[in-house]
C-alpha cells in the first residue's frame, strides 16, 4: 500500500492546538448512563483509538461527537470552537467525516457514485451549489472528481469503479465506505469498527492507510475490537467501561493496565502482558 500522504485541508504537526475536546460529556437514555462524563482530547497527526466492551459507550461517544445523538450535558469543541447545537448536515463543511458499524452504501450506485457521495456532501455543506440534473450525473457516475480518484486509489479500489455493492465482499464494501469518507477530505476522521468482516491482510492494508493518512496531519478516532490492530496503529489509546473512561495512555500501556484487563481483556491478555 502506498504510504504517500492523503490531501486534507490543513497540515499540522502533533503537539499543535486540539482538533476536538470533549468536556464532561454524557449521553443518559432515561436511566441508561451511555456516556457519563467522558472527557478528552483528539490531536492533529495523531491516531487515536477507543477500545472497551461491547456496551460501553463507544459508538454512542461518537454518535455524539457527529450530532447524531443529543448531549445529556457537557461540550463539544471543534477548533475551540462549541459544536454543540451544530447540525448533522454541516459537520461536513466543517471537515468532519465517520464510518458507521455496519456497512451504509447505496445498493443501486456504483463504487464510483457511492465514494462521490463524499465529495459532493463536502461540497453541499460548505455551500456550493449544483443544478439537479449535476446531481444526477454525478450519482449515475458521470463525472468523478480528482478527491474521488484519490480516495479509490488509497483504498485500492482501483478495478471496481463500476462494481455495485452486492457484487464484492464484505471487506470490500468497508473499504467503499472508508474511500467514500475520504473524499470528503476530512480534517477529522471517526471511524467505528472500520476492518469488521476484513481478513488479516486487508486489516493490515487499512492499519497503513490509517498510519499513510495521519503523516499529513488528519487527526482521527479509531473504534475497533481488534487489539491488537490498536495497538499496531494508534498512538494513543482509550478505554471505557459503563460508559466511562477507565484508562488512557500508549497503547501498550493501556491494554496492561489492571482494570482493562478485567474489564475487557480477560485472562489471555494478563499472560500477554506478563511475557511482555
Amino acid at each position: 500500500m502506498s504510504t504517500a500522504a492523503a490531501h486534507t485541508d490543513r497540515v499540522d504537526a502533533p503537539g499543535a492546538a486540539p482538533v476536538l475536546e470533549l468536556r464532561d460529556v454524557a449521553v443518559h437514555f432515561g436511566g441508561v448512563k451511555a456516556v457519563d462524563g467522558v472527557t478528552l482530547t483528539l490531536e492533529p497527526g495523531r491516531i487515536h483509538g477507543i477500545i472497551g466492551p461491547n456496551g460501553s459507550g463507544k459508538s454512542t461517544l461518537i454518535a455524539a461527537i457527529t450530532r447524531l445523538t443529543r448531549l445529556t450535558r457537557g461540550e463539544l469543541l471543534l477548533d475551540g470552537k462549541p459544536i454543540d447545537d451544530v447540525a448533522p448536515s454541516r459537520l461536513a463543511g466543517l471537515g468532519v467525516a465517520r464510518t458507521f458499524q455496519t456497512v451504509r452504501l447505496l445498493p443501486d450506485l456504483t463504487v464510483r457514485a457511492n465514494v462521490q457521495i463524499g465529495a459532493d456532501a463536502r461540497a453541499a455543506a460548505a455551500g456550493q451549489r449544483r443544478t439537479r440534473r449535476g446531481w444526477r450525473d454525478r450519482l449515475r457516475g458521470g463525472g468523478t472528481s480528482p478527491a474521488v480518484v484519490e480516495a479509490m486509489r488509497r483504498t485500492r479500489l482501483e478495478g471496481f469503479e463500476d462494481f455495485y455493492p452486492a457484487e464484492m465482499s464484505y471487506g470490500t464494501q468497508r473499504r467503499v465506505e472508508i474511500a467514500r469518507a475520504i473524499a470528503m477530505q476530512p480534517r477529522l476522521l471517526l471511524l467505528d469498527e472500520p476492518t469488521a468482516g476484513m481478513n488479516q491482510t486487508e486489516r493490515a492494508e487499512i492499519s497503513a492507510l490509517l498510519q499513510s493518512m495521519r503523516s499529513a496531519g488528519l487527526c482521527q478516532l479509531l473504534v475497533e475490537h481488534d487489539v491488537q490492530m490498536m495497538i499496531d496503529t494508534c498512538d494513543h489509546v482509550f478505554a471505557m467501561n459503563s460508559g466511562r473512561l477507565i484508562a488512557e495512555g500508549a497503547p501498550r500501556e493501556v491494554v496492561q493496565d489492571p482494570r482493562v484487563q478485567e474489564a475487557y481483556l480477560g485472562r489471555r491478555w494478563r499472560e500477554h502482558a506478563r511475557g511482555q
